[in-house]
């Protein structure tokens, strides 16, 4: 049988002990489990930065895989630990709307607000429920595959969504999502949102201190220092400088607007 695997997605950084403490408890719990960092570098407290980074990466793992979350900046607080089945993955993650883009995305869900406590690591630090509820529960789950186990099913969580495009005849609004590692902007448009500019229409994109008039295809058609825009792997429209940061060259960041003029 192979061995369940369960990934980890945080705002912890890693220059802390947090992610250590997590692993240990899984390893303890559940030996046979393959522990997989996808990344520790979430902004921190940024549940829409944690939304898409989980958005991005869980569909190309095997099915059951177990991902467990933390981007929690209501620790101890009022928010709900929740289990959920989404198509073929499990999450563990807190009801604070960073499985928003999952749900989204999926059908069939299922959401179980995790209150057994015989599962917690005790006792539960008001301030690392990484460690004490979230890391044990994906063990527990590893072990034995029963989500109903955990509490009380729940269709009420917590949910958001992204920005939506202002869309007119020969202008469309949008906003950056935010930046990757190169400094790529991630923006709220699709290509069915503006199918002008695959098709080879004229626009100017207006953007932090920049204007962008130039579609390609890869990051290495732009010129140097050239913000360009393209289609990425993500499904959206992203703004890119070849072998450079647009994000530097803009001076544009999550939450900047944009406008492109179409004609």
């Amino acid at each position: 049988m192979t061995a369940p695997s369960i990934t980890l997605t945080t705002d912890f950084g890693v220059s802390d002990h947090f992610v250590g403490a997590m692993k240990g408890v899984i390893t303890t719990i559940a030996p046979e489990a393959r522990i997989h960092d996808i990344t520790h570098q979430v902004s921190r407290f940024d549940r829409l930065g944690g939304a898409l980074t989980v958005a991005q990466f869980y569909r190309f793992w095997p099915a059951r895989t177990i991902h467990v979350v933390v981007v929690d900046p209501g620790v101890g607080g009022a928010r709900r630990p929740l289990l959920v089945s989404a198509g073929s993955h499990y999450f563990i993650a807190p009801d604070n709307g960073v499985l928003s883009l999952v749900f989204d995305r999926e059908e069939e869900i299922h959401a179980w607000h995790i209150t057994a406590e015989h599962y917690f690591l005790q006792p539960v630090s008001r301030t690392f429920h990484g460690r004490d509820i979230f890391a044990p529960a994906a063990a527990w789950l590893a072990r034995s595959s029963q989500p109903e186990s955990f509490g009380p099913e729940v269709g009420d969580y917590e949910r958001f969504s992204l920005p939506r495009p202002d869309i007119a005849k020969d202008r469309i609004g949008g906003v950056i999502l935010r930046a990757d590692h190169f400094g790529n902007l991630l923006t709220n448009l699709r290509p069915e949102d503006a199918p002008g500019l695959l098709a080879g229409a004229p626009f100017r994109l207006s953007v932090g201190s920049a204007k962008i008039t130039r579609l390609v295809t890869t990051f290495g058609e732009g010129a140097p220092d050239e913000p360009c825009l393209l289609v990425g792997s993500s499904g959206y429209f992203e703004i890119c400088v070849n072998r450079s940061s647009a994000a530097q060259a803009t001076a544009a960041g999550s939450g900047t607007p944009l406008t492109i003029e179409l004609g």
